[in-house]
């Protein structure tokens, strides 16, 4: 759980003041997918027959054993699904800050990656097994002079299909089915003709992208392989095609698409006629079926199967070697296997472009693909290059305006919020909301991401106005998509509250607080819940700034009773309300019972973080400050030196940290007039600055009038 501190500060010469520090921890966000869609329910049995349900029935669909005249195309289909953990990031806050700890939202706290969607692809490049049929049909002399127009208009309407001209296709399909069906013939041959009219057209159907029109198709070619016993090799063809189709549905059921695609496979294995291609082909579709349900073991398995048949029957250049390539690639990554992920992508790029061109989509969406694994491994210029080669081959392929090149934009973004330049990650994010909000519908959840994500950049550099303008307006697209009350509204307040507590309005802050605690509170029914536990944290921290420090106190411990209750004693979220209440009672006097009660926040922090935290580090030296301050130097010294010891051993130990407690050290040494160590401490101190140089780096010397009064009044010498 994100917590900051507000310490009332003491500063280097032991005198109050308060000031805030932020600090915000890593945590990682998944984006679930979810799908919508036709069914189909197969058997488990024999590929003797397959149940499917049409119009709420089921319907057993028989499997002949005669064979068909044909066989399908076998290409490939592959579907890079590029989801990577979606990070948050933190704003180092290396110094010693002081006063109560407030907590930031856990929702939209920082930089957030858009969601990735996966990208399916549906193009004739890879074959799916949809264009199965695409060899004209002959006749001769025999043949009658009807069957032959139902030929002439069959072919066309094929050539027109290989010229990607779907919707002329389909009326020249239309057309051929018309004629066919008037012959009113018995023919086997007539039969056949009939269901690769009826396939073409699902195909057409697909390739336009009107899925529903698609399966009344295939299945119009399924029952009629079914009824005139046209062979097991059609009925798996057309099976094949189903499952495609509902594999491509917004919400598909994996079990029952499984099922349909083994039946496919089991005569595609068993068949003579087969070809091993086609194998491969539902191969690889099962692959993306359990790629998608992150059973990446079983998918990995398919494609190196799948991969063997098209080398050997393709050859190693074939576009359908690269799209299986790719997929074992995807599922790399996926298993964490990033340089095997890597030369499978390099492999793809060896073949793809001089089959599709150097700004293809693809290309595109394999180079995004790449710079997420250089981001991953800390190889921050590769990536940034490999970002900026898909965002030109993006542009090329899709133009300016498509969803594919807002997510390579926001990504962009995201790596140059890494990197700490905020302007240029801001332009690369306003540049993919302005995509977003021409592609997308005004409340998509991209674009809350977006918003969210430009309002954190804002609020980083301290433009608190500039935030809560941002969260305003997520605030009016959560409250139209979901309502006054729900809790992602709840959350956007909480952030806008925090935005008015950063510009000091804080009457403002306590109304927005307020609001999102009675969303919370009628929502959970009970005061049990982290999250108003961590509301009543930041009530409590405006009530403090507004000098209400019993109200203040009543917030911060009914937060405490939650979070212990909750989460234990030793949690680094009941310590920071330790924390709170201490500063409390040291703001109203109660100097003795505030250090016991920092001595159990850091009690707490060393059972919950371990030693070496920064929040131990941090508390040890709030403690120093603390006797510093009652005059009980040799208390402090004993913290400061504690926290420094700390720092020394850390792994990633600040430079600029170690300077800071030594300067204090030294500050000590002076009010004691312990000259020599005194004197150690500052060079020290000034020769770690000087090696930082950071822009608030500088020494400062405090205490020099208690050395003063040392010098005037020496301790009395002790009795003889």
């Amino acid at each position: 759980m994100n917590e900051t501190r507000l310490r009332p500060a003491t500063s280097a010469d032991g005198r109050s003041r308060k000031r805030a520090r932020f600090q915000q921890n890593d945590e990682t966000v998944d984006v679930p997918t979810t799908t919508h869609g036709d069914r189909m329910v197969a058997t488990n049995e024999s590929p003797a027959s397959v149940v499917v349900e049409e119009g709420g029935k089921l319907v057993e669909i028989a499997l002949s054993t005669s064979t068909p005249d044909d066989a399908m195309l076998s290409l490939g289909s592959f579907i890079p699904k590029s989801q990577s953990s979606l990070k948050t990031f933190c704003a180092d806050q290396s110094c010693a800050s002081q006063g109560p700890r407030i907590q930031l939202d856990k929702s939209f706290s920082s930089i957030d990656q858009s969601p990735s969607q996966p990208y399916i692809y549906q193009r004739q490049e890879y074959d799916e097994g949809m264009f199965a049929y695409n060899h004209a049909l002959l006749f001769d002399q025999n043949s009658s002079e009807s069957m032959r127009s139902v030929a002439l208009l069959y072919n066309t309407a094929l050539k027109q299909v290989c010229q990607g001209k779907f919707q002329d296709a389909l009326r020249w399909f239309e057309l051929s089915l018309v004629r066919i069906i008037a012959l009113d013939t018995n023919d086997p041959g007539s039969a056949v003709a009939l269901l690769k009219i009826h396939h073409n057209m699902g195909h057409c159907h697909y390739r336009l992208g009107r899925n529903d029109d698609a399966m009344k198709a295939y299945r119009q070619a399924l029952a009629l392989a079914r009824d005139r016993e046209l062979g097991n090799l059609h009925v798996a063809i057309c099976l094949n095609c189903i499952g495609v189709i509902l594999f491509h549905n917004e919400a598909n059921d994996s079990k029952r698409i499984l099922n349909i695609f083994q039946h496919a496979l089991t005569v595609f294995r068993s068949e003579k006629c087969a070809q091993p291609t086609q194998v491969a082909t539902v191969l690889n579709n099962i692959g993306r079926v359990h790629y998608l349900d992150s059973n990446y073991d079983k998918a990995m398995h398919l494609y190196s199967e799948a991969l063997v048949i098209r080398k050997e029957f393709l050859g190693s250049n074939s576009i359908d070697v690269a799209a299986t390539v790719c997929n074992k690639g995807q599922t790399h990554h996926q298993r964490g296997e990033l340089d095997l992920a890597m030369q499978c992508y390099q492999q793809f790029l060896q073949v793809a472009p001089s089959r599709l061109g150097s700004t293809h989509r693809d290309i595109a969406v394999i180079y995004k693909c790449m710079a997420e694994i250089y981001h991953e491994q800390g190889y921050i210029d590769n990536a940034r290059t490999m970002y900026e080669n898909a965002l030109q081959a993006g542009r090329a392929a899709l133009g300016n305006f498509h969803p594919e090149l807002a997510s390579t934009l926001n990504k962009l973004a995201h790596l140059y919020y890494k990197m700490q330049d905020l302007d240029t990650a801001l332009r690369y994010y306003n540049e993919g909301l302005k995509v977003e909000r021409a592609v997308l519908d005004p409340g998509h959840p991209h674009i809350v991401v977006t918003l969210m994500n430009i309002a954190q950049i804002h609020r980083q550099r301290g433009d608190c106005k500039a935030a809560l303008d941002y969260y305003v307006q997520v605030h009016a697209i959560q409250i139209k998509k979901w309502g006054r009350n729900s809790l992602h509204v709840a959350n956007i307040l909480s952030n806008m509250g925090l935005m008015q507590y950063q510009a000091k309005a804080y009457p403002g802050a306590f109304d927005l607080y307020q609001e999102t605690l009675r969303i919370q509170r009628d929502h959970y029914g009970s005061d049990d819940n982290l999250e108003i536990a961590a509301t009543l944290n930041s009530i409590g921290l405006v009530l403090f700034n507004q000098g209400v420090y019993g109200l203040a106190k009543g917030c911060f411990n009914d937060s405490l009773r939650i979070r212990k209750k909750l989460l234990g004693p030793d949690s680094r979220d009941v310590a920071v309300l330790w924390y709170n209440i201490a500063t409390i009672h040291l703001e109203t006097g109660n100097d003795e019972l505030a250090v016991k009660l920092y001595k159990e926040t850091l009690r707490v922090e060393r059972a919950a973080l371990g030693e070496k935290h920064h929040d131990v580090i941090l508390t040890l030296q709030h403690l120093g400050l603390v006797h510093q301050q009652r005059g009980e130097l040799s208390q402090a010294l004993a913290y400061f030196s504690e926290a420094l010891e700390i720092e020394r051993t850390k792994d990633s130990k600040s430079k600029t940290a170690l300077g800071k407690l030594l300067n204090l050290i030294g500050n000590i040494h002076l009010q004691q007039a312990n000259t020599v160590d005194m004197m150690e401490c500052y060079a020290e101190a000034s020769r770690l600055y000087q090696q930082e140089q950071g822009p608030n780096d500088a020494l400062v010397i405090a205490g020099y009038n208690f050395y003063g009064l040392s010098k005037m009044h020496p301790p009395s010498a002790p009795v003889a």
